[in-house]
């Protein structure tokens, strides 16, 4: 059998991806640094990124592992407090160029590390569970540390997290550059465990999980796994988001921005990394554009999001998920009818 149809080797592909995102990420970079984007657009901006990385965290959670937890806020709270003491400390907003760029990768690393190791402390007991028992024991975790946050510094006897007068005056370490870098990062990370046989054993674990045990596949194990790599990321974007507002307060960390989390997630489609960057890029900026029917303006959100569940109960994407190397080849082989043909 003879196959005529002509596909773009993997390394050209990474290639080509690297490019594009190099140029988007630079240019975007460029445009805000010389004011060709306001400082309320690179705000909304940085906000989106955020939102993507909490939104494609998640997505490996439930959408990837087929699990229900409610406690991502817990996560994103803890990074956002370990990167805001770390950046308190060092006093970051007087240091400059490559000092400045390491304690800033050095903040945003330990949110992730302090993020992930809450995520095994949690995941190890909750994730023998499943369904709506799962999601009520998540659920709280997040609340015990958010909790833990707002009272610690009473049982330590000295002000740590600063209670629920909050932790103020934190270096605004987060720009466009940093949040779309850690945007890129966040998915190619992602992609690249799910492309493996880890994201294979994990699929397989969504898909039956006592089928998965049966083949040999360490249930336990990929689902701790994936709940910390979930857990990690979102503890990422709890670093950026303290960088990017200068205080945290523990109420901004509750039960209801673990379900705006998710609601982002189910909108886009669980299991398809496009859905979350859509559906977090959508559901981010749609608020603003309604500001300007304020006293409407989560009456008309709440109205998109059920007629969404309604038409659409799947999510935007479903599954799937955009391959720019897809379309080249399809673009590449127009003249072969665009798809393969197999002569004997």
């Amino acid at each position: 059998m003879k196959e005529n149809w002509k596909a773009i080797p993997m390394p050209v592909r990474y290639l080509i991806n690297l490019v594009l995102i190099a140029v988007f990420i630079l240019s975007g970079s460029a445009m805000v640094q010389n004011g060709v984007v306001s400082g309320y657009y690179t705000k909304i901006l940085m906000l989106v990124g955020i939102n993507i990385i909490l939104t494609v965290s998640l997505n490996v959670a439930t959408g990837y592992l087929g699990q229900l937890p409610l406690g991502h806020a817990g996560f994103m709270a803890v990074g956002a407090y370990t990167a805001g003491i770390f950046l308190k400390a060092v006093n970051a907003a007087h240091a400059s160029g490559v000092h400045y760029v390491l304690l800033v990768a050095v903040a945003l690393l330990l949110a992730g590390i302090m993020a992930g190791v809450f995520g095994i402390i949690i995941g190890v007991p909750a994730l023998r569970l499943k369904g709506d028992y799962l999601a009520i024991i998540t659920l709280g975790f997040g609340e015990i540390i958010r909790v833990a946050i707002t009272n610690i510094d009473s049982t330590l006897g000295f002000e740590f997290t600063y209670g629920a007068a909050g932790l103020k005056r934190i270096p605004k370490i987060t720009n466009f550059l940093n949040v779309f870098l850690c945007v890129a990062l966040t998915c190619a990370v992602i992609h690249v465990i799910m492309k493996s046989r880890h994201g294979r054993a994990i699929l397989a674990i969504r898909e039956n999980e006592i089928a998965a045990e049966s083949c040999g596949i360490k249930t336990t194990y990929y689902k701790v796994m994936a709940f910390t790599v979930s857990a990690f990321f979102a503890g990422v974007a709890g670093g950026l988001y303290a960088g990017y507002l200068g205080s945290l307060y523990p109420s901004t960390f509750g039960f209801m921005k673990s379900i705006e989390i998710l609601v982002m997630v189910v909108l886009g489609g669980m299991g398809s990394m496009l859905g979350s960057v859509v559906s977090g890029t959508v559901l981010t900026i749609l608020p603003e554009l309604l500001r300007q029917f304020s006293d409407y303006r989560m009456v008309l959100y709440s109205l998109l999001l059920v007629l969404m569940m309604i038409f659409r109960p799947i999510g935007l994407m479903g599954t799937y998920d955009f391959s720019l190397s897809r379309v080249l080849e399809k673009f590449i082989n127009l003249g072969k009818g665009g798809k393969k043909e197999v002569s004997e």
